[in-house]
């Protein structure tokens, strides 16, 4: 268990569900996206990165079930179902349906990045380069649903005033920066790590 990324994890966590932001959220669409983000563009890596090659990891010896893409095809339909008007009004008003809401994200997030880091940690050759698409297929649909509530010409939730549009348009900039960025980060360290090692391997065989 690697704790310099278990525990800022479990930080981000405790300040995501714990904190302020819950309560801002019912009244806020960016203060619920900013919980959405911290959870699984954040702590959700952390915890991933503090377990993947240990022998807590449950990715080796399970493909099917922690399949890169398999894994990033479930949390986008989590993430996009949650953000279904009908879904989204219910997790801002009613706890119960909140805290639901809040277990999909968490889970759906660590299992895409526990099966592109933890098969990448023991092999690193196809397993890194599915990790690699299962991360960039990830970032292209949170950065296509940023897009969508950032640049969306009337509000999708709350009442339809200038103020819910403006908060609205808010959360997607913050899923465009945070969500884009944290998947497209993950990818491109896996690429890198996917290149050092060829490297490595040419130079060991010569």
């Amino acid at each position: 268990m690697r704790w310099r990324f278990l525990l800022p994890g479990l930080l981000v966590l405790a300040l995501a569900w714990l904190g302020p932001l819950p309560a801002m959220a019912a009244h806020s669409f960016a203060a619920h996206m900013t919980i959405h983000m911290a959870v699984v563009a954040v702590a959700a890596p952390l915890l991933a990165a503090a377990i993947a090659g240990t022998r807590f990891d449950p990715s080796p010896g399970r493909a099917i079930l922690f399949g890169p893409l398999p894994a990033s095809l479930v949390e986008l339909v989590a993430v996009w179902a949650w953000h279904a008007p009908a879904l989204h009004e219910a997790a801002r008003y009613s706890t119960p349906w909140f805290v639901l809401e809040q277990a999909c994200f968490f889970l759906s997030g660590l299992l895409v990045w526990i099966a592109c880091l933890g098969f990448a940690a023991k092999e690193r050759t196809g397993r890194s380069l599915l990790g690699t698409l299962g991360l960039l297929f990830t970032s292209i649909h949170m950065t296509l649903l940023g897009a969508l509530l950032a640049f969306a010409h009337r509000p999708l939730f709350g009442h339809g005033g200038e103020h819910d549009l403006a908060d609205q348009q808010l959360g997607g900039i913050v899923m465009l920066l945070v969500g884009g960025a944290s998947y497209l980060s993950g990818g491109l360290f896996l690429v890198a790590r996917l290149f050092r090692t060829e490297a490595g391997w040419r130079g060991s065989a010569s």
